[in-house]
């Protein structure tokens, strides 16, 4: 089997498949004109988030059998069309989980004590101790979480371990200990800080906009850890500034390519990362070998029916 590595996991990964027989060709540096006219060459192909598989690639992929995204979300790969043309899609769906959730909870803190603003306040020689005073505690606090998965689950187990009282909404009803499912409209009533861990699907794109903002508590805080497009940026930006949201903390974008929330990140009220959720040390360990394992069971799997 012969793989191309557009986004390479930890190098412990890259060797792991070497040894199990598998080509394995890393180009982390491959545009999309290369890849488009490369991908023929290969019958797998492992990607992150900087890489599309669009429908016109996988058109081009005579070979292509599996395609691994080295992550959790699968909205850069065209999955309906992958799969109908018999290409297997794999994500690593757990592995970098605890990472994703601690940012939130990190982004948690900062909002709640403004440590970014006061670290920028000290480094530009200023002393604000009255000005920088007036933070909150988590402990005792209401958290909604939109979405309660791996990751939301981790983030509930988390925050209550910490004193909060933690709501969450999602479709299917499920058991998670220490929070209360709920409605989304009481979660969005009831909640000091709301934290989103939902996919980036149709129904769920910008389903955090103006209507729902404003039955939201007044000086609540948000988080966003999940995926750009699920909460309306331009609603947000005017809630912050009307005062109707305290801050947020935002680790994700709509438009992450050019963009990337610079109205938003302008705002003083605003923290931000640059889509770091899952870059720990420890993640991408996991992520590489999480992929590695799929790989290696692909071609185990493939040599077995041959046989």
């Amino acid at each position: 089997m012969s793989l191309l590595v557009c986004d390479p996991p930890a190098p412990t990964a890259i060797a792991a498949m070497r040894e199990a027989g598998i080509q394995v060709d890393v180009r982390d540096d491959i545009a999309p004109e290369e890849l488009q006219t490369a991908i023929g060459e290969y019958d797998g192909i492992v990607v992150r988030s900087r890489t599309e598989v669009p429908k016109a690639l996988i058109d081009q992929a005579g070979r292509l059998k599996l395609i691994i995204r080295a992550g959790v979300g699968l909205d850069n790969i065209n999955v309906v069309y992958a799969e109908s043309k018999g290409v297997e899609v794999r994500n690593t769906r757990a592995a970098s989980s605890n990472s994703v959730a601690e940012l939130a909870i990190g982004h948690l803190f900062a909002l709640a004590r403004a440590i970014p603003q006061a670290t920028a306040s000290m480094k530009a020689g200023r002393w604000e101790k009255k000005a920088l005073s007036k933070g909150a505690d988590l402990a005792g606090k209401t958290l909604g979480l939109v979405g309660c998965g791996r990751i939301g689950t981790l983030v509930a187990q988390k925050a209550a371990a910490l004193g909060m009282v933690v709501l969450f909404h999602r479709r299917m009803s499920c058991d998670v200990c220490g929070a209360s499912q709920v409605s989304l409209d009481e979660l969005l009533s009831r909640s000091d800080f709301i934290s989103v861990h939902v996919p980036h699907t149709p129904e769920t794109h910008r389903m955090i906009g103006a209507p729902e903002m404003a039955k939201m508590k007044d000086g609540v805080f948000i988080v966003n850890g999940a995926r750009g497009g699920i909460i309306d940026e331009e609603a947000l930006y005017e809630a912050i500034v009307s005062g109707k949201v305290a801050g947020a903390g935002l680790d994700v974008f709509e438009d992450e390519n050019q963009d990337r929330g610079q109205r938003l990140m302008a705002l003083p009220q605003v923290i931000g990362s640059p889509h770091i959720g899952a870059g720990t040390i420890e993640a991408k360990q996991r992520v590489g070998e999480e992929v590695a394992k799929i790989a290696i069971e692909f071609v185990q799997r493939s040599e077995a029916s041959e046989n």
